[in-house]
């Protein structure tokens, strides 16, 4: 069994988290759903980010990104009424050396108890974290002594 911790940032073992989802059991909540798209964008499971995107607006294909570094998700705001849903989260996430943060307020949809992925809208911010700034990882470590170690 997987116990190493969830991507998402629950405190849970994978196993115990996202890793259900993403051999195919559903989400319960648009915020599960949310945490477990983050974890399969983490790990670059493709596969699950389209089978979890609604058929209305899902992309043809989707290339892994290998480099892409996903390293915090916070969840701002959840909600589900009938079979909608939303969520708003910020992403923090770091390629190469840049640093930066995706928000997102995203709307889901439940179809035959399965909720999807249907669309957002979203901002991107860049950071730019000195030596002695709180590391964007959230460790609550000095950045230069948590990511910013080369």
């Amino acid at each position: 069994m997987d116990k190493r911790a969830c991507p998402c940032g629950s405190g849970a073992a994978y196993a115990d988290c996202c890793g259900p989802y993403h051999r195919g059991g559903p989400a319960p909540t648009p915020e599960a759903l949310m945490r477990s798209r983050y974890s399969a964008f983490a790990l670059n499971l493709t596969d699950y980010l389209l089978a979890s995107w609604h058929a209305s607006t899902r992309p043809a294909s989707l290339a892994a990104d290998d480099q892409t570094r996903w390293v915090r998700l916070e969840i701002m705001a959840s909600e589900a009424a009938g079979a909608q849903g939303r969520v708003h989260f910020r992403a923090t996430f770091r390629e190469g050396r840049r640093w930066a943060v995706l928000e997102e307020a995203s709307r889901f949809l439940r179809e035959e108890g399965r909720w999807y992925y249907q669309d957002g809208n979203t901002s991107m911010n860049r950071l730019k974290p000195g030596r002695n700034d709180p590391c964007p990882c959230g460790s609550g470590r000095k950045f230069k002594a948590c990511c910013g170690v080369a």
